[in-house]
C-alpha cells in the first residue's frame, strides 16, 4: 500500500497548515461590546476558536485584514437567553472584553458551548493545550508568568520552529514557578534542554519524543521527584542522575536498554524499576541485589529468558516481581523469599517454583505448566490465577491455603478437585471450568464458597448435597456438561438457599429437573438453553417471583406458562428454537424488555392495548406460520428492535441457493448495542454475496457506520481493480478516512466475507475471501473440521509487537496500546497512528463441496466458544437463523457480557460449480447436513460422430443449470441424486493425455464439443401451478410469461487454450459479427430426450410444485457468457426465432473471418454427415460446429 495513502488516512504530518490548528469556524452574526448599546451592531463575521483563543474578522465575510484575538483561559462563555442559540466569550483580567455570537442552529451553539467551556474552565496557574496541532508555543501562553502546570502532549511542537517570529521551547524557562510540564509525544527529536533551567521543576514527561539520549545537564534539575522518558531510543542514562536526590521515579519502560542502568544504583528515592518493554534477555540478579531500596520491579515484555543468579543470596527487598510476557521456559522465583505479588503470564513456563512465606497473590496463566511447587505453603496468600496450563492435578498445598479467596484453574486437564478445597472457610470463588473434571467430590460439608464454575467438564450428576451445603453459593455455572439431574436445595419446605444465578445450558436436563428449581426462591436468572425440556408447569414458574431474566430455547417446550406474569421484575425472556405455538402473556410484565421468540411455530400475536412501556426488542422472524394484521404491525413498529420475516418475493430476488445466512445481535450486561450486522444476499450481482460483523467494544458509533458504509466502499473499490487482497485492503483504508471526526478517538473491530466469482466466467468457482482486524473473526467449515480464515493482531503476535516496540508505543500493564485497546490492528483510534494501524488481515479460498458453513462473530462470541466448539454446535442445526442463535445463546450462558453478534451462512457448493484440477481428481460429494446436488453425467463420443475442428482452433462453452430462489430453504437443499458424479473420458485422448479434469475445466477431444444438459428453475407470474392458459405440460426448466422466458444458466468455462466460435454464416452488424441462428439450421438439434432430474417434485417460489412427469430441457447456444438481467435470469425468445442473431464481439471479428474462409470446406462436409443421424436417437449432450 503506497505510504501516502497510509499518511492520509491515520495522523498527521509533522508540517501541517494553519487551519488543521482551528478546532471550530464558522461564519455567524458577531457584536462586540455590551449587547444592550445601540451603538454595537450585529454583523456577519468569521469566527474561529483556535487552541486557547477566540479569533473574530475585522472585515466582513472575510479571514483577510486584522484578526481580533479573545483569549479564553481564565474567562467565561455563558448562555445568552435574550437571544436564540446565542453564547457570550469573555476574556479575564481588568482589560476583559466580550464577544457575542449567534449561531445558526443548535447543534452548533451546543458544539461551540462544550469546547470553548473547556478551555475557559483552565486555571491561570494550569493550562492544557493537548492535542491542539501545536507547532510552536502561542503568544498568549506567555500572557502569565506564574503558570505551575502546563500540558502540551500530542501536538507538533519542534526545539526549533522554522518561522523567526514563531516563540521555541526555550522560552519554557520564562516559567520560573512552573512544577509539572507535559511534553510527550512530540517527536522532538532531541531533548529540550531549556527545561534544565526551570528549577522549580518537579515532574518532566519528554516520553514517545524518539531521544536517543539524556545530556548530562539534566542532573541540575535537583527538585526533579518524576522523569518520565518512556517510549524513546534510549539505551543507557547519564551518570549525573546521581546527583538529583529527590528523584523517586524514573520511568524508563520501551526503550532499548539491554541491560540495568547502573546509575539507578545511587537513586535511593526510587522503589519501583519500571524498564518493561526493552531488549534484556537476561536477568542478572547481582544488579538487584546492588539496589536494595527497589521493591517492586516490572520486566514484562522483554525478551528474558533466564534468571543468572550467580550464587546471589536472597533478595528480601523486592515483594512485587512482574515477568509477563517473556521468554522463560522454567523459573526458580524462590531467591525472592519475600515476594508477595508474581506476575509471570504468557510465558512459555513448565516448572515454577515459588517461595510461599509472604505470598499474597500468584498469577501464572497462559503457560505450559505441569508442575507448580510452593514452599512452604502460602498462608497469606489470596488470589491465585493458574488457568490455561497443562495442570492435570491440584498441587495439595492449595487445600492448607488458610487465607485463599479466588482460585481459577480454568483450562487445565484437572479430572478431580479435592474435597478438603471445598471445606476451605476462607475459599470464596472457584472457578474450575474447561477441565476433565467426571465428578464432584460426593459428600461435603459446609462450605463458603459464593460462586462456583465448573462449565465445560464432563459431569453427569453434582453431589447430592452441594445446594445444602452451600449456604452462601450466589453464582452456579454448570453449563455444557451431561447433567440429567439437579439436586435438591432443600428437604423440606423451608428453604436457605440465596442462589441468584443459575446457569446450565446444553445439558441433558429433562422435565424432572424442574420443580427443584422452586427450592431457590431468590433466583434471578435462570439459563436452561438446550436441554430437553419439553414443558415447564406453571405451579413451578408461578414460585419463581424474583425471576428477572430466563433463557430457555432450543428445547421442546410448546407454551410458556401464563404464571410468568408472577415474575413481576422479569425483563428479558429469551425462548427461541422451540415448538411454542401461543404467544406467552409477556407483554403483561411491566418491566419486560426483551422478548425474543423467534424459531418458533406462532401463528398469532397477543398484545394489550398498551405496550409495556420499557420494551424495546421483540424478536419474531423464523415463525413461518405468522401472520400478523395492520394494526398489529404498526403497533408492534413502535419498539426500538422490532423484528419479523419480511415476506418472500420469490425467484424476484434472484438470490443464488449456493448459500443462505441467518444473523442475530445480542447487547451486554449495560445494555448497550455495540455491535452491528451486514448481510446481502445479492451484493453487486446475483452471484455475490457480502457478509460483515463490527463491534465497537463499548462505543454504539463506529458499528452503526461501518454497517451503513463498508458495503458501498467495497462495491467501489470492485470497480477499480478484481485482485481480492487489493480491494479488500482498500476498503478498509477508505473506511477508516471516512470515519472523520468519529474514528479519531473511538474504534472498533470487522469481518468481511465477500463471496465471488469469476466475472469472465458466470458459472466458474465461488471465492470466498475474508477480511478483518480486531477481534472480530471468521471461520470456515470444511468437512466437519473449522479452518480459520481470520488472524487477531494482539500483542502475543510477536511481529506486532516488534513493530509495536518500533514505534515507541507504550503498553500498559492490561495489555492494551496506550491503555486504549488490545488490538494492534483496528479501524478508528487515529490518534494512535502508527502503532494502530487499520490494514486487515485478508484470506481468499475457493469453496469446494466439502465447504458446509462459515460464520462470523464478534468479540465476545469468540472469547467465550472455541471455533472447534463454534462449528460443532451448529453443524447439525439447519436452519441458518437458529444456528446464529444458537451460538449467541451458549455465549452468554458460558459467561459473556458483552455484546454479542453471529452471522452463520450456509453453504450448498455443487460439484458442477466447483474445479477441482488442481487437485488432480474428481471432486467428492458433498459432506455434512446438506443433500447433494444434482449430479451431471459427462459421457465420451467416438470422435468421429460429428465433423468438427480441432480443439487446438478455439474454445467450447458449456451450459449447466444454476439453482434458483424458489429452491432455497432453511436447509440450503437441492435435489439429491443417488447417482455419483461420474466423468468417462479416453484417457489416451490427445487433449490433456492422462489428466483428470473437473465438470468445469473437461478433457476437450480432438474433434467433439461437449454441452451439459440445462435443467434450471423458472418462476411464473402468471400461473399458481407452472401450468399456461391451455393447462399443457410444462417444459422442464421453462416458464413462459407470455412472450419471453426467463431461464437462469450457468456458462462453465473450459480448459481450451483458444477460444472456438461457431461455424455459421456471418453477417456484418455495428457491434461486431452477427451469426444468424435459424430454426431450421441443419447443425443444431430440434429435439431433447426426457430427464428425470431438474425441477420436479420441488416446489417453486410462487408456491407451485412441478409435476413429477417427464419434461423437455431447453438447449440454447451461446459463444459467450450473456448479459444477467437485473432480476438475476437470462433472457430467450418463448419459441425459436429466424431472426434470432447472436453478436460476436467486435475484437474476434478477424479472427471469426479467417476461420470461416479456412473451413467453408469442411462446414460442408459437417452439415451432410449431421443430416445422415436420426433425429429419434440422440445422444446425452449436442455437438455444435464451430
Amino acid at each position: 500500500m503506497p505510504s501516502a495513502l497510509w499518511e492520509n488516512v491515520a495522523g498527521k504530518p509533522h508540517s501541517i497548515g494553519s487551519s488543521e490548528r482551528i478546532q471550530l469556524s464558522g461564519m455567524y452574526n458577531v457584536r462586540k461590546g455590551k449587547i444592550h448599546l445601540p451603538v454595537n451592531r450585529w454583523t456577519r463575521r468569521q469566527a474561529i476558536l483556535c487552541g486557547t483563543c477566540l479569533i473574530v474578522s475585522s472585515v466582513k465575510e472575510s479571514q483577510t485584514g486584522k484578526m481580533h484575538v479573545l483569549p479564553l483561559i481564565g474567562g467565561k462563555v455563558e448562555e445568552v437567553k435574550k437571544h436564540q442559540h446565542c453564547l457570550a466569550f469573555s476574556s479575564s483580567g481588568p482589560q476583559s472584553q466580550t464577544y457575542y455570537i449567534c449561531f445558526d442552529n443548535f447543534t452548533e451553539y451546543l458544539r461551540w458551548l462544550r469546547q470553548a467551556s473547556k478551555v475557559a474552565s483552565q486555571r491561570i496557574s494550569s493550562v492544557d493545550l493537548s492535542c491542539c496541532s501545536l507547532e510552536h508555543l502561542p503568544a498568549n501562553l506567555f500572557y502569565s508568568q506564574d503558570l505551575t502546570h502546563l500540558n502540551l502532549k500530542q501536538n507538533f511542537l519542534r526545539l526549533n520552529p522554522s518561522p523567526s517570529t514563531s516563540r521555541a521551547l526555550s522560552e519554557l524557562q520564562r516559567f520560573t514557578k512552573l512544577k509539572s510540564l507535559n511534553l510527550s509525544n512530540n517527536n522532538l527529536g532531541d531533548f529540550p534542554l531549556a527545561v534544565c533551567s526551570i528549577a522549580t521543576l518537579t515532574e518532566l514527561n519528554v516520553s514517545c519524543n524518539a531521544l536517543r539520549s539524556v545530556p548530562a545537564v539534566v542532573g541540575e534539575m535537583h527538585n526533579l521527584q518524576t522523569f518520565l522518558l518512556d517510549g524513546n531510543f534510549l539505551q543507557s542514562l547519564p551518570d549525573e542522575l546521581e546527583h538529583m536526590h529527590q528523584l523517586s521515579y524514573v520511568s524508563l519502560s520501551f526503550n532499548e536498554f539491554t541491560n540495568i542502568p547502573g546509575v539507578l544504583e545511587k537513586l535511593n528515592a526510587m522503589d519501583k524499576l519500571c524498564m518493561s518493554g526493552n531488549c534484556m534477555d537476561t536477568l542478572n540478579l547481582q544488579v538487584l541485589k546492588r539496589m536494595p531500596h527497589i521493591k517492586h520491579v516490572d520486566l514484562r515484555l522483554n525478551s528474558i529468558r533466564r534468571l543468572e543468579a550467580d550464587d546471589t543470596d536472597f533478595l528480601h527487598h523486592v515483594t512485587q516481581l512482574d515477568l509477563r510476557d517473556n521468554k522463560l521456559g522454567e523459573l526458580d522465583a524462590t531467591v525472592f523469599n519475600n515476594v508477595e505479588v508474581l506476575h509471570c503470564e504468557r510465558n512459555q513456563l513448565v516448572t515454577l517454583k515459588i517461595s510461599g512465606y509472604f505470598l499474597k497473590a500468584l498469577y501464572a496463566s497462559s503457560n505450559e505448566l505441569v508442575h507448580l511447587d510452593v514452599y512452604p505453603v502460602p498462608n497469606c496468600l489470596a488470589y491465585m490465577d493458574i488457568s490455561r496450563n497443562h495442570l492435570e492435578n491440584l498441587p495439595e498445598w492449595v487445600c492448607d491455603s488458610r487465607k485463599l479467596e479466588v482460585l481459577d484453574v480454568g483450562h487445565n486437564q484437572i479430572r478431580e478437585l479435592p474435597a478438603r478445597l471445598f471445606n476451605n472457610s476462607s475459599l470464596r470463588k472457584l472457578l474450575a471450568g474447561h477441565n476433565m473434571l467426571g465428578r464432584l467430590p460426593d459428600r461435603l460439608e459446609r462450605t463458603q464458597v459464593e460462586v462456583l464454575d465448573v462449565q465445560h467438564n464432563q459431569l453427569l450428576e453434582l453431589p447430592s448435597n452441594l445446594l445444602l451445603k452451600a449456604d452462601s453459593l450466589r453464582f452456579l455455572n454448570a453449563s455444557a456438561n451431561k447433567l440429567e439431574m439437579l439436586p435438591p436445595a432443600t428437604l423440606s419446605e423451608e428453604t436457605h438457599s440465596i442462589l441468584q444465578e443459575l446457569y446450565l445450558t446444553n445439558n441433558n436436563l429433562t422435565d424432572k429437573c424442574v420443580p427443584l428449581l422452586t427450592g431457590h426462591p431468590h433466583l434471578k436468572i435462570l439459563h436452561m438453553a438446550y436441554n430437553r425440556l419439553q414443558s415447564f408447569p406453571a405451579s413451578k414458574m408461578a414460585k419463581l417471583e424474583e425471576l428477572e431474566e430466563i433463557d430457555i430455547s432450543g428445547n421442546k417446550l410448546k407454551a410458556i406458562p401464563t404464571t410468568i406474569m408472577n415474575c413481576r421484575r422479569m425483563h428479558t425472556v429469551i425462548a427461541h428454537s422451540n415448538c411454542i405455538e401461543v404467544f406467552p402473556e409477556v407483554m403483561q410484565l411491566s418491566e419486560i424488555k426483551c422478548v425474543d421468540l423467534s424459531c418458533n411455530e406462532l401463528s398469532e400475536v397477543t398484545l394489550p392495548e398498551n405496550l409495556p412501556p420499557k420494551l424495546q426488542e421483540l424478536d419474531l422472524t423464523g415463525n413461518p406460520r405468522l401472520a400478523l394484521d395492520h394494526k398489529t404491525l404498526e403497533l408492534l413498529n413502535n419498539i426500538r428492535c422490532f423484528k419479523i420475516d419480511q415476506p418472500s418475493g420469490g425467484d424476484a430476488s434472484g438470490a443464488p441457493a449456493v448459500w443462505s445466512h441467518g444473523y442475530t445481535e445480542a447487547s451486554g450486561v449495560k445494555n448497550k448495542l455495540c455491535v452491528a450486522a451486514l448481510s446481502a444476499n445479492n451484493f453487486c450481482d446475483n452471484r455475490e454475496a457480502l457478509y460483515g460483523v463490527f463491534d465497537g467494544d463499548r462505543n454504539v458509533e463506529v458499528p452503526y457506520l461501518l454497517q451503513c458504509t463498508m458495503s458501498d466502499i467495497l462495491a467501489e473499490e470492485l470497480q477499480k481493480t478484481k485482485n481480492e487482497e487489493e480491494y479488500m485492503i482498500n476498503t478498509f483504508i477508505v473506511m477508516q478516512r471516512k470515519l472523520g471526526t468519529a474514528g479519531q478517538k473511538l474504534g472498533g473491530s470487522a469481518v468481511l466475507c465477500h463471496i465471488k466469482h469469476d466475472p469472465m466466467d458466470p458459472g466458474g468457482c465461488f471465492t470466498l475471501t475474508s477480511a478483518n482486524v480486531g477481534k472480530c473473526q471468521t471461520v470456515l467449515c470444511r468437512n466437519g473440521k473449522p479452518l480459520p480464515l481470520s488472524r487477531c493482531y494482539v500483542m502475543s503476535c510477536e511481529e506486532e509487537l516488534k513493530r509495536i516496540k518500533q514505534h515507541k508505543a507504550i503498553i500498559t500493564e492490561d495489555g492494551k496500546v496506550n491503555g486504549v485497546t488490545d488490538s494492534t490492528r483496528i479501524l478508528g483510534y487515529t490518534f494512535l497512528h502508527p502503532s494502530v494501524v487499520p490494514r486487515p488481515h485478508v484470506q481468499s479460498i475457493t469453496l469446494t463441496p466439502q465447504d458446509e458453513f462459515f460464520i462470523l462473530g464478534s468479540k465476545g462470541l469468540w472469547d467465550s466458544l472455541s471455533m472447534d466448539e463454534a462449528v460443532e454446535a451448529v453443524r447439525n442445526v439447519p436452519d441458518a437463523l437458529a444456528a446464529a442463535k444458537k451460538l449467541c445463546t451458549l455465549a452468554q450462558s458460558y459467561g459473556c457480557n458483552d455484546s454479542i453478534s453471529a452471522v452463520v451462512v450456509q453453504l450448498n457448493v455443487t460439484e458442477d460449480s466447483f474445479c477441482c484440477c488442481e487437485l488432480n481428481g474428481v471432486p467428492p460429494p458433498s459432506p455434512g447436513i446438506f443433500p447433494q446436488s444434482v449430479n451431471v453425467v459427462i459421457k465420451d463420443r467416438p470422435t468421429d460422430a460429428l465433423g468438427m475442428p480441432s480443439s487446438s482452433s478455439g474454445m467450447a462453452s458449456e451450459i449447466s443449470s444454476e439453482i434458483s430462489t424458489s429452491e432455497m430453504s432453511s436447509e440450503v437443499g437441492s435435489t439429491a441424486s443417488d447417482e455419483p458424479p461420474q466423468v468417462a473420458m479416453n484417457e489416451n485422448s490427445p487433449a490433456y493425455p492422462g489428466e483428470q479434469r473437473c465438470m468445469l475445466h473437461p478433457v476437450c477431444l480432438s474433434n467433439s464439443f461437449q454441452r451439459q444438459l440445462s435443467s434450471a428453475t423458472f418462476s411464473s407470474a402468471f400461473s399458481d401451478n407452472g401450468l399456461d392458459s391451455d393447462d399443457e405440460e410444462p417444459i422442464e426448466g421453462v416458464f413462459t410469461n407470455g412472450s419471453r422466458v426467463e431461464v437462469e444458466v450457468d456458462i462453465h468455462c473450459s480448459r481450451a487454450k483458444e477460444k472456438q466460435l461457431l461455424q455459421v454464416p456471418v453477417e456484418a452488424s455495428d457491434e461486431g459479427i452477427v451469426i444468424s441462428a435459424n430454426e431450421d439450421e441443419p447443425g443444431l438439434p430440434r429435439k431433447a430426450e426426457y430427464s428425470a432430474t431438474g425441477t420436479i417434485g420441488r416446489r417453486r417460489g410462487n408456491g407451485s410444485v412441478a409435476p413429477q412427469e417427464r419434461s423437455h430441457n431447453l438447449i440454447e447456444v451461446a459463444t459467450d457468457a450473456p448479459l444477467r438481467k437485473t432480476g438475476g435470469y437470462f433472457a430467450a425468445p418463448a419459441q425459436p426465432d429466424p431472426d434470432d442473431q447472436f453478436i460476436i464481439p467486435p475484437e474476434l471479428e478477424e479472427e471469426v473471418k479467417e476461420i470461416m474462409k479456412q473451413h467453408q470446406e469442411q462446414q460442408q462436409q459437417q452439415q451432410q454427415q449431421q443430416r445422415q443421424y436420426p433425429m429419434d436417437h440422440l445422444a446425452d449432450y449436442y455437438d455444435t460446429p464451430l
